[in-house]
């Protein structure tokens, strides 16, 4: 299992829209993209702008599949999101649940 935290932040650009506006966005370009990975890839989302700076907000994403993981956020770059400068991917911290055991086992089995 692949834990991915997607650090991102909203612009000024986004915060100069109305809040119907930014939900309008949300529904029509964001939601749709959840949904079609939903099967491959477990999403929460996460607001951090109070408690530090590198960016605004975090989604916490869970998969095992990391292409799923990929093409979910190409299509999100294809989406007016990120190509009319509403939100900017600002980190990316990938890993891998019990990764060190999964490694032995590996050692092990090639061993034999």
């Amino acid at each position: 299992m692949y834990m991915i935290v997607l650090g991102y932040s909203f612009t000024t650009r986004w915060l100069a829209l109305s809040r119907p506006e930014r939900n309008h966005l949300r529904e029509t370009h964001l939601a749709p993209l959840v949904a079609k990975y939903a099967d491959r890839v477990r999403t929460r989302f996460f607001d951090a702008e109070a408690f530090q700076t590198r960016f605004t907000d975090f989604a916490l994403l869970e998969t095992e599949d990391l292409t799923a993981y990929y093409h979910l956020v190409e299509e999100l770059r294809d989406t007016p999101l990120i190509h009319q400068g509403y939100l900017e991917f600002k980190d990316v911290v990938l890993g891998i649940e019990d990764g060190y055991q999964h490694f032995e086992r590996a050692l092990t089995e090639h061993a034999a």
